[in-house]
């Protein structure tokens, strides 16, 4: 049985499993506790707000991680283009692995009417956004980019990931991951003139 001390922890990373492999509707609390093995009372305690709140912080979670996943692919890249290849790079072998089965932990909440229908999800899912294209801008700024192309570049880095994911998952191909990313690294690599 989970300690209370990291059953919250882990009801939040079960719902973000969830959440990328069903969407936000076909989630439910019970599901979150099989898979996180947290005891049942747990639930409003941490989540009183019910399962609006443990999706959003789901979210927020894996804005998170993207950032923490954008910081790592931009440790090793020398260009904009190389950071480019190697997020895609990234986002594609997370879905192959995966067998298809995950996509992002943020669009269902948009895709599903959540953030439309809550105006605290609909902010937590742009600020989720905002984080991750904000992080690729900082890093893109640093790669030599002005801030204008820095922010179309990144902008367009999440919009190609989220499709590609989408795409990925009914094709049961890589194949849109490498297109998205061919077609950003060369927008990357005409932005780079510093």
């Amino acid at each position: 049985m989970a300690r209370r001390s990291d059953a919250k922890h882990k009801m939040v990373e079960a719902a973000k499993q969830l959440i990328r492999q069903r969407g936000y509707e076909a989630t439910a609390f019970s599901d979150v506790l099989a898979l996180s093995e947290a005891p049942r009372g747990s639930v409003y305690f941490h989540f009183p707000g019910g399962k609006a709140q443990l999706a959003m912080a789901a979210a927020e979670a894996h804005a998170h991680d993207q950032v923490v996943v954008i910081d790592q692919a931009a440790e090793q890249a020398r260009s904009a283009g190389e950071l480019v290849e190697r997020y895609l790079g990234l986002a594609r072998d997370g879905m192959v692995a995966s067998d298809y089965a995950r996509g992002c932990g943020i669009a269902p909440l948009v895709v599903d009417g959540a953030a439309r229908d809550s105006a605290e999800m609909g902010e937590t899912s742009r600020r989720a956004f905002a984080q991750m294209i904000d992080r690729l801008a900082f890093h893109f700024i640093v790669l030599g980019l002005d801030q204008p192309e820095a922010r179309v570049l990144a902008d367009a880095v999440i919009a190609g990931v989220e499709g590609a994911l989408v795409t990925a998952r009914a094709l049961r191909s890589p194949t849109p991951f490498d297109a998205v990313r061919a077609a950003l690294v060369s927008l990357a690599a005409g932005g780079s003139r510093h």
